[in-house]
């Protein structure tokens, strides 16, 4: 176990935890919300430094985000734990794991070996996915400054609960923050994270935009009778106008059903594709729809003239004409790296 930075020494050998939001106090012996970091005689560790619960080469297409190099090919890897536990998630094997009993099945990778093995693959980037990275912070922190050195991107898909003291210490070394914003109300985040504030994960993802220049791209999985009020969404819309900026790519994703929401029937395209509309009335330049093969609205247009400039097919890029990161037709910029 590696002990864990950004934590308190409280009284009776009790510790706060400072990486998450959660902000768990942590009696000597137990583990918090998570189930990651245990205390340990009035010291915080983790039980999960480099133990990696799955790992595989994927396209960006897959995280999603779609203005950072479209195409290219990012080693991805996840541990255990998480600190919202979704009831429809779909990593529910990993992420909802008490950990303790499934570190045996885990892989031990260092930060060395993981960049070589990026490297090796000929992979753009390093990206922590699949349970929330924030938890082993450590080790993706010296992971992201190994690629740095090695000229290698790095990417958080992540839910934005993490402290803005952490993120601070990552946030030169990151360079993709993909956030998951589950909803934008108090009570769609009780529902579906057991969160009773939502807005610190509003000023994180700011912060990742404004202070540390991350590129910023938001996923929203719309459940039914979840998250799939349109006044709400609407709202998120107006939001991530306001303070992300127009330019913003805004994935409305297909939930599908998983765990304790399987009884839920897939979301309706129809209710994505007037999702999707919402964000356009509302002045978002690029909003995708995901887990819809081969629907148009996984494609990007130009926002000046709507010429088709890049065509997607589930993962794999079908069309791509933009040169020098502008539409051929009208010579508008597309926002992001290409």
């Amino acid at each position: 176990m590696v002990e864990t930075i950004l934590y308190e020494k409280l009284q009776k050998k009790r510790v706060r935890c400072n990486i998450c939001q959660r902000r768990c106090t942590i009696k000597e012996g137990e583990r918090g919300y998570c189930r990651t970091r245990i205390n340990r005689e009035g010291k915080l560790f983790s039980q999960i430094y480099g133990m990696v619960s799955s790992i595989m080469i994927s396209p960006a297409e897959k995280k999603p985000f779609f203005h950072f190099y479209p195409g290219s090919l990012w080693l991805s890897l996840g541990s255990f734990g998480c600190n919202f536990r979704c009831p429809g998630c779909q990593n529910w094997d990993i992420a909802h794991s008490d950990v303790k009993d499934d570190l045996k099945s885990a892989r031990y990778i260092s930060p060395v070996e993981l960049v070589n093995i990026a490297k090796e693959r000929n992979c753009l980037g390093i990206s922590w996915t699949y349970n929330e990275p924030t938890l082993w912070f450590e080790y993706t922190l010296d992971g992201a400054k190994l690629a740095k050195i090695n000229k290698l991107h790095t990417n958080y898909v992540t839910n934005g609960f993490i402290t803005p003291e952490a993120l601070d210490l990552i946030g030169s070394y990151l360079d993709v923050f993909r956030v998951d914003l589950k909803g934008f109300s108090k009570e769609t985040y009780r529902k579906i994270a057991n969160v009773e504030n939502f807005k610190g994960i509003l000023e994180v993802i700011k912060r990742a935009k404004r202070k540390w220049k991350m590129h910023v791209e938001i996923v929203t999985n719309v459940i039914p009778e979840y998250n799939d009020n349109e006044e709400e969404l609407r709202e998120m819309a107006k939001w991530i106008k306001k303070e992300l900026g127009k330019d913003t790519p805004w994935h409305v994703t297909r939930f599908f059903p998983h765990l304790d929401l399987s009884y839920l029937r897939p979301t309706s395209v129809e209710k994505l594709e007037k999702i999707r509309e919402i964000g356009f009335s509302e002045g978002l330049q690029y909003v995708y729809l995901g887990n819809v093969p081969d629907h148009p609205g996984e494609n990007t247009y130009c926002p000046n003239c709507g010429e088709l400039l890049i065509q997607r097919s589930v993962f794999d890029i079908k069309k791509f004409i933009l040169i020098d990161n502008k539409c051929p037709n009208c010579k508008t910029v597309i926002s992001g790296k290409f």
